[in-house]
C-alpha cells in the first residue's frame, strides 16, 4: 500500500499567471496537496508559453501544471466570484500573484479575503512583494534576475576567461521566479501548519537576494563584486577533450584529493601553496596546470576519478544527458507524463521524504476539467 503523501488532505487554490505563483502550486501539488487552478475564461496565460510541445502544449505549463486540476472563472461576474468564494471557503490555502492594481476589482485583495475567509492562508507571490515602494512594479524574468543581484554577476570566473566576447547572460529558463516560488511555498505552509489564517507577502526579488547572500555579505564589507571579477582563484570551468566540467575545491581535504588526481605531487609540495592563501595568490598559474591536464582527458574519465578522490567536479550535460544521466535514473527524478504529441519526462520534487521519489500521479488538466468542483458546497477544510 502507497503511503500517503505528507500534504494529503490539504485544498490549496492557485490564482497565477506567472510561473512563481505556479511554481508554489507545482510544490505544494507533488507533496500531496490537492492544487485547484482557478484560471480565467479561455485558461492561464502559462498555456501559451513556449516552448510548445508537438501538438502545441506548452512545455512550461505542462511541467508546472502536472497533477493539479483546473475550474474556469471570470471574477468580474458576480456569479463566478460567488462560486470562487464557495470554492475558497473549502480551501485551506490561497495562492494568488494578480498585482495589486487589480485585486479590489476581482475581490482578491487582503482586506476581504481576510473578512470573508478568515480560516484561509492568503499567499500573495509578486515579482517586488505587496508592501514598498516597487509593490505595484510588474517584473518578468530577465527584470527579476537582474533584481535580485545574480545577473550582475554572470558570466564570471573561468566563465568570463573562456568566453571574454559574450555579453551578460540570463540564467537559462525562470531561474529567479523558480527560486521565488519555492520561498513562497515554504513561508505559505509555515503559515498553514502555524494555524492558518495569515496573509503571507511572498516577494520573488527577495527570495533571489537570499540565493545571492554571499555578494550582499561581501557588500556589507564595502566590496561590490562584478561578474569580471568575482571568482574563485582557481577552479570553476575547465575544458576537457570532449566537453566541460565544473571544479571547485573549498576545503583542504579537496585540496589533497586534487594534488592525487592531478599527479601533481612535484610541483603542488611547493611551501607556498601549503594554505588556502598562497594557493588564491597562485591560481593563475594553477588554473593554467589544471587546463593543461585536463585538455588531454576525456569528461567522463575524469569525472569519476575525482568523485573517487572526494573532489567536487561534475561534467556539464546537454538536456538529454540530464534525463539519461545513471544519478538521475536512479533517483527517479525523471517520470513520463502525458502530453500533447505522446510522453514527456518531468521532474519529480527536488527533495523527497522516503527513498523513493513521491510519484508524477497524472497530466495537466484541460482548461475547466474539474468545473464541478465549483458547483460543491463549502462542506470541507482539510485542516479544519
Amino acid at each position: 500500500m502507497t503511503a500517503p503523501k505528507p500534504l494529503a488532505g490539504i485544498r490549496v487554490v492557485e490564482r497565477a499567471t506567472g510561473v512563481a505563483a505556479a511554481q508554489a502550486g507545482r510544490l505544494m501539488c507533488l507533496m500531496g496537496a490537492e492544487v485547484i487552478m482557478a484560471e480565467p475564461p479561455g485558461g492561464s496565460p502559462l498555456r501559451q508559453e513556449p516552448p510548445l510541445l508537438p501538438g502545441s502544449d506548452s512545455a512550461l505549463f505542462t511541467f508546472l501544471a502536472t497533477g493539479k486540476r483546473s475550474v474556469t472563472c471570470d471574477l468580474d461576474q458576480p456569479d463566478d466570484r460567488a462560486a470562487f468564494d464557495t470554492l475558497l471557503a473549502s480551501a485551506d490555502l490561497l495562492i494568488d500573484d494578480t498585482a495589486l492594481a487589480d485585486r479590489a476589482r476581482a475581490g482578491l485583495d487582503q482586506a476581504r479575503i481576510s473578512q470573508r475567509h478568515p480560516h484561509i492562508v492568503h499567499l500573495s507571490v509578486l515579482p517586488f512583494g505587496a508592501y514598498g515602494p516597487k509593490a505595484d512594479w510588474l517584473g518578468e524574468e530577465l527584470t527579476l534576475v537582474h533584481a535580485g543581484g545574480e545577473g550582475f554577476l554572470l558570466p564570471n570566473g573561468l566563465s568570463a576567461d573562456l568566453f571574454p566576447d559574450r555579453p551578460p547572460l540570463k540564467i537559462a529558463g525562470h531561474f529567479a521566479q523558480m527560486q521565488g516560488g519555492v520561498a513562497a511555498a515554504f513561508t505559505g505552509l509555515s503559515a498553514l501548519w502555524a494555524g492558518g489564517g495569515q496573509y503571507v507577502d511572498a516577494s520573488v526579488q527577495d527570495a533571489n537576494v537570499a540565493v545571492g547572500a554571499f555578494a550582499i555579505q561581501r557588500f556589507g564589507d564595502g566590496s561590490v563584486e562584478h561578474r569580471l571579477t568575482r571568482s574563485f582563484r582557481f577552479g570553476g570551468v575547465i575544458e576537457c577533450s570532449d566537453g566541460y566540467v565544473e571544479l571547485l575545491t573549498l576545503e583542504e581535504r579537496q585540496w589533497q584529493g586534487l594534488v592525487k588526481l592531478l599527479e601533481a605531487d612535484d610541483w603542488a609540495a611547493d611551501p607556498d601553496l601549503a594554505d588556502a592563501v598562497g594557493r588564491s595568490a597562485r591560481g593563475d598559474e594553477i588554473n593554467r596546470r589544471i587546463r593543461d591536464w585536463a585538455s588531454h582527458r576525456k569528461v567522463a574519465d575524469l569525472v569519476a576519478a575525482a568523485q573517487e578522490l572526494g573532489v567536487p567536479m561534475a561534467r556539464y550535460n546537454d538536456a538529454a544527458q540530464v534525463l539519461s544521466g545513471a544519478q538521475e535514473t536512479a533517483r527517479g527524478i525523471f517520470h513520463e507524463v502525458a502530453a500533447s504529441g505522446g510522453t514527456v519526462k518531468v521532474q519529480s520534487l527536488p527533495f523527497r521524504f522516503d527513498p523513493d521519489a513521491l510519484p508524477v500521479d497524472c497530466p495537466a488538466p484541460a482548461p475547466g476539467a474539474d468545473q464541478s468542483l465549483l458547483e460543491e458546497p463549502a462542506q470541507r477544510r482539510a485542516s479544519a
